[in-house]
């Protein structure tokens, strides 16, 4: 703040229209310039009002026995234009306060100190009356208020309309959501207890105009206040949407900025994952925002929350999914190591799982499901692994890190990692002989179907030990099939697993106990398996009966379907070669079990 005896610059536009029509006989005694522009006003109005203006020229007359003339207001919020409102309130102009004006308003009274302590109904008074009575009321409102509050930093935090501003929405948006709520319940009730599809929030759409640090702050008041996480959770998503709109790759946003847009990126990433409520999240958004994490190169704890986000439904994923790019040139097709600490994270929360149902000593159904997502994540992965396995650039040592992390027991063919490092032989020839006797190690080949080892037993790329090791597994095959056991193949590869974990004398009670778990594991592993095929087989007998009960008046049609639905159950081979199975095999759960390993090899070779 200065003050300057100068000559003051020629009056604006604004001084001559009202100064000289209220005050035609009195010429101006004070000019102040804001952001540059000088207005030539009177004192006695403005002194009568702005308590900032009183104390400047009481200091001017006590230093210097001179009268001010000259000043000049910095940073004055809201500029030259709400700087002409205020003064138009001095002078007694009328003009119309709006949703517009009223935070620079606010922010303008606040900064010359136009309060009650002046005079009565000061512009600070009818700001808040205006704030009060109109805008805190509405949420669309609040929303235009709060958004004009970011170039009046920091004079509107000075002021706290942000906060009630945001205290505002947040109640506006509950209030909203309970006249929601009770409208589809009538709604409900008129049409007997139908509910109709819950439509997005109005207001969704207007907090995207939000900058990140006012979203973030209307997102938490929203949660403190009981907002339903669905409606969060949406907000999130349009806003995410609409803010990393643009994401580039590496090379060209190097071309085109210098990091600006990429930071403003990482902080709405980093904010948005900040805000997830503790509910789940889904997952297609949670994989958009790794990608564009990765992308942009986002923190380490925002990343980590959201691997552990994803780790939580990771059974649920799909292959897609797991294909996330890679942004540096010269690496893997593919981000290896973030699916790598994304099942790291899994199998820990399995473990953690089956740790607190051993200290409560309780059969649940958690149990079940835990199981049931061991074996669709081990599908998952085998699958995963045979897509990234062509990439010449991808190592030998993540691929093995990948196969690694798994224990045996969640795999229960190895058709697919069969294949999988099949498709990394073919894609890397230049491996030595050790290392590819390194990676055929991890295929069981006893839990390899027959189409398998008859592909394996013809593999060029396979080591020969592997090859050995094939042609035995399908001698001993061959043998138990022609003394009648191989109905009981699934049971007999259990039940080898299980006598090797008998605790001899030798043994200690830790070892026996871990022994015993594993057995434990392996039984329910089992039991999932049978309970997944035996919903398939109902599904497959609904489909039958309704293919029956809707062609039943054509013949051809009829045996048309009914070949479908008996295919469906086919077992690899002719009727013949299925004759002689029934006779060594007399029990249908095995026949059953045959045709779920048939069906799925002759999908994958």
């Amino acid at each position: 703040m200065g003050t300057s005896n100068n000559s003051p610059s020629p009056p604006t536009t604004f001084s001559k229209s009202f100064t000289t029509r209220i005050f035609s006989d009195v010429a101006g005694d004070i000019t102040i310039i804001v952001d540059g522009e000088p207005f030539l006003l009177h004192k006695f109005p403005l002194v009568a009002r702005c308590g900032k203006i009183r104390k400047l020229v009481a200091a001017e007359m006590k230093d210097s026995s001179r009268a001010l003339s000259h000043t000049d207001l910095p940073d004055f919020p809201g500029g030259s234009d709400t700087f002409e409102l205020a003064m138009k309130f001095c002078y007694g102009i009328n003009f119309e306060i709006t949703v517009s004006n009223v935070a620079s308003l606010r922010c303008a009274a606040g900064y010359l100190e136009m309060t009650e302590d002046h005079k009565e109904d000061n512009l600070v008074s009818r700001t808040e009356t205006y704030l009060e009575q109109v805008v805190f009321r509405s949420l669309e409102k609040s929303v235009e208020v709060l958004s004009s509050c970011e170039l009046l930093h920091p004079h509107a935090e000075a002021s706290h309309v942000p906060e009630r501003c945001v205290e505002a929405i947040a109640m506006n948006a509950c209030r909203e959501q309970l006249v929601l709520g009770l409208s589809r319940l009538n709604r409900a009730s008129q049409r007997g207890g139908d509910s109709p599809a819950s439509s997005p929030e109005w207001w969704i759409q207007d907090l995207s105009a939000l900058r990140i640090d006012y979203y973030a702050r209307v997102v938490s008041a929203m949660a403190r206040t009981g907002l339903r996480s669905e409606s969060i959770i949406t907000s999130l998503i349009h806003y995410s949407q609409e803010s990393l709109k643009g994401i580039r790759n590496r090379q060209e946003r190097t071309k085109l900025d210098s990091g600006t847009i990429e930071n403003e990126q990482r902080s709405v990433v980093e904010a948005i994952v900040s805000l997830f409520p503790n509910d789940k999240v889904p997952l297609s958004f949670l994989f958009g925002m790794l990608r564009v994490g990765v992308t942009i190169n986002v923190s380490d704890s925002c990343r980590v929350e959201l691997e552990m986000r994803i780790a939580q439904q990771l059974e649920r994923v799909s292959l897609d999914d797991l294909l996330i790019p890679v942004v540096q040139d010269g690496d893997s097709m593919y981000d290896v190591d973030t699916v790598h600490r994304i099942l790291v994270c899994f199998l820990k929360r399995v473990e953690d799982e089956e740790r607190n149902e051993d200290d409560n000593e309780t059969e649940t159904e958690i149990d079940s499901t835990c199981h049931s997502s061991l074996l669709k994540v081990g599908l998952i992965v085998d699958a995963y692994l045979a897509e990234i396995a062509p990439d010449p650039f991808l190592s030998l040592n993540k691929f093995r890190d990948l196969i690694e992390i798994l224990p045996d027991y969640v795999r229960v063919t190895h058709d697919g990692l069969y294949r999988a490092i099949d498709m990394f032989l073919k894609g890397h020839p230049l491996l030595t002989e050790q290392e590819c006797k390194s990676l055929c190690k991890f295929v069981d080949t006893k839990k390899l179907t027959r189409e398998a080892c008859n592909h394996a037993a013809q593999n060029d790329r396979l080591p020969v030990q592997m090859v050995v090791r094939v042609l035995y597994s399908e001698q001993l095959r061959l043998k138990n099939i022609v003394s009648g056991e191989s109905g009981e193949e699934g049971m007999m590869l259990s039940s080898q697993k299980l006598s090797s974990g008998v605790p001899s004398g030798a043994t200690s009670p830790r070892d026996t106990y871990a022994s015993l778990r594993r057995e434990n594991r392996e039984l329910k592993l089992e039991i999932s398996r049978v309970r997944v095929r035996l919903s398939e087989l109902e599904k497959d007998q609904v489909l039958m009966k309704q293919g029956m009960m809707e062609k039943s008046g054509h013949g051809g049609t009829l045996l048309t379907s009914l070949s479908k639905g008996i295919g469906r159950m086919s077992i690899f081979g002719g009727g013949d070669r299925e004759e002689k199975r029934r006779k060594a095999n007399r029990k249908t759960r095995s026949r059953l079990k045959g045709k779920t390993v048939s069906n799925r090899t002759e999908s994958m070779f």
